[in-house]
């Protein structure tokens, strides 16, 4: 259904050129052609967008096809800081005027800079301003660590809080008939909750990028480190005894939305840390507000949802990462350098193309206008939500809205990019209240050196090859040594080096 004509915006001046701008954007669901929000936006600055429906589960992948055949998007997503390096090499990046960012895209700067000031510069390379920082402030708070607390009741054992407590856990989920079927179905963990594990040594190993911590002054990447051994020779004895998911080389995402955890939901392990805290919302976690204005208890949410549309008696609790021998502790955290938003070479072409797209980019992700700020995001204000109260600190999504997967998607909203400003609402408030913003592990490297873009993926494939190999039996544990050499020989002591230079270049002063 397209807004009515009174809710659209007039358009600009007929003088003003009408520019086609190819425009990417983080995509759970494809916007339709006729999408509502997006004329909203075309008519409101006299512009066609063309939004290229690039899934996110997939989205390096269907980019670089595009790249291949010719086409570069005018606004530029890169959906890994890793790979702003990559475009940049490839030619396929304009340089942002800084001049033009503060000029065009004002609000946006002005939350960078007052929220997140330490990344103003992270799209600079070799001086010039290529990218544009998305700071996630929610990523303050780390993947959550998560247990049936329903199969925990069952076997009359407590949360664990230290790796030996989580051995016996994990044991016992695998071998002691948690869900009660008589079968021998079960197991304790897949390959996200192992990062806990990991974790307990101080490390991250399962991610899609190299984890690099501290050790004695200088970067190194965690899953080198000796102590990841330990690790080892605890998971490959937990998979001879069945006590880890066979399946855990394919991960525990089947397809469709990228952070639920079938081997979760479908109830074949009984332990996780994947997805975000707001994937495991249960129903009355906190209070939210409903259609009426009032509040009521939460619906449940994501792989909350489908673990009891699957199973109505689960039930699910929330653990501190468990305290290794030495006292570490921590699950994976996502950085706070989300991804950056850059602008294509092509755009440049045509004068006033790259001004327009950052005036756009500006009004959708940071317009200081509430009202408009809230349509840009939710949709028409009476069709798609509306406000809690007239002090306008929260929005109720109205039916059927409120029930509809990534709805924004469909209706073509929040076409912008995350601003560093932290939301204060009361699913941020529990994530809060559950510890989420200690013990989180992440990355000390957020961007890419020109090694890391050379050599990054071959070297985590043959990361990835050799912990399994270990963890399955198929190598011994004595191969971590070879693995780590040849790590380094690929291309690790290059990666290493410049990390630490790029680190010592970005110290803050």
């Amino acid at each position: 259904m397209l807004a009515s004509p009174q809710s659209l915006p007039p358009a600009e001046a007929a003088t003003e050129p009408k520019y086609e701008i190819s425009w990417t954007m983080h995509q759970n669901l494809s916007v339709p052609e006729e999408a509502e929000m997006v004329r909203y936006v075309e008519r409101k600055f006299n512009v066609d967008l063309d939004l290229w429906n690039l899934e996110n589960n997939n989205y390096e992948a269907l980019l670089d096809l595009k790249l291949a055949q010719g086409a570069i998007p005018d606004l530029f997503r890169i959906r890994q800081p890793q790979d702003l390096l990559k475009y940049e090499r490839q030619g396929v990046l304009a340089e942002i005027p800084k001049e033009a960012l503060e000029k065009y895209a004002p609000n946006l700067m002005k939350a960078i800079r007052e929220n997140a000031p330490h990344y103003q510069d992270y799209g600079v390379i070799d001086g010039r301003y290529y990218g544009i920082p998305v700071i996630n402030p929610t990523n303050v708070y780390r993947i959550p660590v998560v247990y049936r607390q329903d199969w925990l009741d069952k076997l009359g054992l407590e949360v664990p809080d230290t790796l030996a407590e989580f051995e016996k856990v994990m044991y016992a989920f695998a071998h002691d008939d948690p869900d009660g079927n008589g079968k021998k179905d079960t197991y304790g963990l897949s390959r996200e909750g192992m990062n806990v594990v990991f974790g307990a040594f101080g490390q991250i190993v399962f991610a899609d990028q190299l984890y690099f911590g501290e050790k004695d002054g200088e970067l190194a990447v965690g899953a080198l480190q000796p102590e990841m051994k330990e690790a080892l020779r605890l998971l490959r004895k937990w998979y001879r005894d069945g006590v880890i998911d066979p399946e855990f080389i394919t991960g525990e995402n089947k397809g469709g939305y990228k952070h639920l955890s079938h081997s979760f939901i479908n109830g074949t392990i009984g332990m996780t840390s994947m997805g975000n805290y707001y994937h495991w919302v249960q129903e009355g976690d906190y209070l939210a507000w409903n259609l009426n204005g009032q509040l009521s208890p939460a619906a449940a949410a994501f792989n909350a949802k489908e673990l009891s549309a699957a199973y109505p008696e689960a039930r699910i609790s929330f653990g501190r990462p468990v305290q290794g021998p030495e006292g570490k502790r921590g699950s994976q955290a996502y950085d706070m350098l989300m991804s950056f938003m850059a602008i294509g070479a092509d755009a440049v072409r045509e004068p006033g193309k790259l001004e327009m797209i950052l005036r756009i980019l500006d009004d959708v992700s940071a317009n200081p206008d509430p009202d408009e700020a809230a349509t840009l995001k939710y949709g028409i204000e009476g069709t798609h939500w509306r406000w809690t109260s007239p002090s306008k600190e929260d929005v109720i999504l109205l039916p059927p809205y409120d029930k509809l997967f990534s709805y924004q998607n469909l209706i073509g909203a929040n076409l912008g990019m995350t601003v560093p400003i932290m939301p204060a609402g009361r699913r941020e408030q529990w994530a809060l209240s559950l510890g989420l913003d200690k013990d989180g592990l992440y990355n000390a490297l957020e961007v890419a050196t020109p090694s890391l873009a050379r050599y990054g993926s071959d070297l985590i494939k043959w990361k990835n090859k050799a912990y399994i190999s270990i963890i399955t039996g198929d190598q011994p544990l004595e191969f971590f040594d070879a693995f780590v050499q040849e790590f380094m020989e690929m291309g690790g002591l290059q990666v290493v080096r410049e990390a630490n230079e790029w680190r010592d270049e970005h110290q803050p002063s």
